[in-house]
């Protein structure tokens, strides 16, 4: 019986701690999803290339301060994520080493993930898959800055 308990003890420990983005796939969730914030910062395709998948659907709303409405569901397939990634922060003026490149894991299970990220375009909240030992994104949702944040970027 106390065999039993410490065993069902020891599988919840394990559940909380996978569920709070420690398992021992932490690692290569959390570089997954800084490749992709780093595709862009870099201006470097081939971080794209080895963390989103190529069937990616990534969906999203930018803020337009002059304006100050949201634009419409903004839609990006994989091709045109790379296409933007080239050329994004080319000049330099869209992200620095100051600009924030934040990951929270959400929770990893053995096949799926989910997580947020914050960049200098504001936020987004992925989830990824795990095919051949690799963690890939899949889906992505995001939004400008939110307002609430009262910062023009992040």
């Amino acid at each position: 019986m106390k065999k039993l308990l410490l065993f069902c003890c020891l599988l919840m420990a394990e559940t909380v701690y996978a569920q709070n983005g420690q398992s021992a796939d932490a690692p290569a969730v959390r570089q997954a999803c800084l490749n992709y914030i780093d595709a862009f910062y870099r201006v470097d395709t081939t971080l794209a290339y080895a963390s989103v998948h190529p069937s990616l659907q990534k969906r999203g709303f930018y803020f337009d301060p002059k304006t100050g409405v949201y634009s419409r569901q903004l839609e990006m397939p994989f091709p045109a994520l790379v296409r933007l990634a080239k050329i994004w922060n080319r000049d330099g003026k869209e992200a620095n080493n100051q600009s924030p490149r934040e990951v929270q894991i959400f929770e990893i299970a053995d096949k799926t993930a989910t997580a947020k990220v914050t960049a200098a375009w504001g936020i987004d909240y992925l989830h990824l898959v795990k095919e051949a030992d690799r963690w890939m994104i899949v889906n992505v949702l995001w939004q400008s800055p939110p307002k609430s944040l009262n910062h023009p970027k992040l």
